[in-house]
Formats: C-alpha cells, sequence, structure tokens
C-alpha cells in the first residue's frame, strides 16, 4: 500500500510540474495581431510578382532564407508536403517553414509544426521570427509574414501582408537571427 501511495505522490507531482516547466521555455505572442509595416531600408516589401525583396542591410542568411520562400510562392498546399525531404510538389505549414530554414542554414532536417515549440530560442528574433501554435506554425521575416494559411491570393506558401491574429502562438527565432 505504501509503495501505491509513494508511486501516486511522484505522478501527481510530475503532473504538476511537467507544464510549469514547459512554460518556462516558451514566451507567448505579446502582439494581438500580426500586422506588416513597411520601414524603408529596415523591412521586406512584396514586389508586383508577389516575391519579397529584402532590405539592403539584412544579413546574408535572411536574404537566402527570403529567396528560398520566393521560390516556394507558386507552390500549392499539401498536406504533409515537405517532410520526407525539402523538395517536395507542394509545402504545408511546417514544411514550408522548415525549407526555408534551412536555406539560410539554420535547420538540417524537415520538423513537423510541434517541433517548432522546442526550435532555436524563445522570443523574438532580430530578423526572423517563428510562431508556433497547436498545427500551425509560419516565420515572420524582416518584417513580412511567411505562411501557408490565411486569405491573400489562395493558400500555399505565400508573403501575406494583412494581419493575422497572434492570440494561442508562442514565439521563437533562429540563434543570431
Amino acid at each position: 500500500m505504501k509503495i501505491f501511495n509513494l508511486s501516486l505522490l511522484f505522478l501527481s507531482a510530475c503532473l504538476v510540474t511537467f507544464p510549469l516547466s514547459s512554460c518556462s521555455s516558451q514566451q507567448k505572442a505579446k502582439e494581438r495581431y500580426i500586422i506588416h509595416k513597411f520601414d524603408y531600408g529596415k523591412t521586406a516589401y512584396i514586389g508586383p510578382d508577389g516575391k519579397a525583396v529584402a532590405p539592403p542591410r539584412a544579413p546574408r542568411r535572411v536574404k537566402k532564407m527570403i529567396a528560398a520562400a520566393n521560390s516556394l510562392t507558386n507552390k500549392p498546399y499539401v498536406y504533409g508536403g515537405g517532410h520526407r525531404g525539402f523538395q517536395d510538389r507542394g509545402y504545408d505549414c511546417s514544411g514550408a517553414t522548415s525549407y526555408v530554414l534551412q536555406a539560410g542554414g539554420k535547420l538540417d532536417k524537415p520538423l513537423v509544426s510541434q517541433d517548432f515549440f522546442d526550435y532555436g530560442k524563445k522570443g523574438y528574433g532580430n530578423w526572423v521570427t517563428v510562431y508556433v501554435r497547436d498545427g500551425h506554425v509560419f516565420l515572420v521575416i524582416a518584417g513580412l509574414r511567411f505562411d501557408t494559411g490565411g486569405t491573400w491570393n489562395s493558400t500555399g506558401p505565400r508573403w501575406k501582408p494583412e494581419r493575422r491574429g497572434a492570440k494561442g502562438y508562442y514565439v521563437r527565432h533562429p540563434r543570431g537571427l
């Protein structure tokens, strides 16, 4: 009977402690909405072709990520796309995010959306921020959102300038960016 009580006590302590430890490694998004605010020379913008133009001062890795995201802008949304390997006919949210981060030298293998809760460092990055919640992940690179969800110009990996709600999202960023 004592062994059972000790086991139950240990299990209860683990259940209480687990959520506290996982919360400290996360930072909730501070803003209510993610909004693109163009600032000449500091933020990316979308050209007439739907592709992003990197700010001149952006680090080389950021420019590579923007170029990689641009290469996906005409690909369709495909559930599970980009998970077997970085090259695919279409991409889902985590496949597209993985592809872009890999192009910047910040990821070795594709991740599913849940894995991004542990990616990089918690908090906002100077150039790149990963927004993750249960079932979805997207990037903000040089102030511009790259996302498979939302409404602008259909679904699939696209640059999206319109606002998006940030409720329920946590923010992470690649080290050094």
